[in-house]
């Protein structure tokens, strides 16, 4: 009989489902109440690399060793803004394909501080959670005690919480300046990732995106 290429168990902890529902109930409050007035709002669609490093541990390596891509969408809002500044926060949906190991889907929100520069650049930091559900991709099984230990196969995936640091530059375009660019590092933590021996796997994302402002009626 062939072995299976690898043996787990990932149990279902109530802590991640209280997570889920509570990162839920955030993102719709938010949500809703940034539509109630004319803020500046914004769709946003950026392409990104992924690795696999310690925080702060692959830049370079971002653009020219191991591809793992991804695609993120989102929208984005002002809770208050000034001359020089902006506080804002975003809220994205996001897939990447970490090559041999894992498809990765996930729905995060960060908070952030924008900074107005000379010739329409802006530079912004951001703190933001999330989840995310995550596929294999090889072969993972569980042993079923149930059934006289026979293997059984996951294909649905499992549920990890993320936590984000995010650094981004953009330049704002068009007549009405309604138009950016921008180019994001950011840091994410993925737990548990294997609960027995790796609580925390790190990532570093590079991304370049596109983001179009507009104004929602009261």
């Amino acid at each position: 009989m062939n072995r299976p290429s690898h043996v787990t168990i990932h149990p279902q902890t109530n802590n991640m489902k209280k997570l889920i529902l509570f990162l839920a109930l955030v993102f719709l409050f938010t949500a809703a109440t940034a539509q109630t007035d004319k803020r500046e709002k914004w769709f946003m669609i950026d392409a990104m690399n992924v690795h696999t490093a310690k925080p702060f541990g692959s830049f370079a390596g971002l653009f020219g060793q191991e591809v793992h891509p991804g695609l993120e969408v989102g929208i984005g809002w002002n809770w208050k803004s000034k001359a020089k500044h902006d506080w804002f926060q975003e809220a994205k949906l996001g897939y990447f394909y970490h090559r041999w190991v894992q498809h990765s889907i996930a729905l995060n929100t960060e908070f952030g501080y924008r900074y107005k520069l000379p010739a329409l650049f802006s530079i912004e930091a951001k703190l933001g959670a999330g989840y995310s559900r995550v596929i294999v991709a090889n072969q993972v099984f569980i042993i079923d005690i149930d059934k006289n230990r026979q293997y059984t196969q996951i294909t649905s995936g499992r549920g990890q919480a993320i936590v984000t640091t995010s650094f981004a530059l953009n330049k704002a375009f068009g007549k009405e300046r309604d138009k950016r660019i921008f180019f994001q590092y950011q840091q994410r933590l993925q737990t548990p990732f294997v609960k027995s021996y790796i609580p925390l796997l790190p990532y570093n994302i590079a991304a370049l995106g596109f983001a179009v402002s507009f104004h929602s009626k009261s």
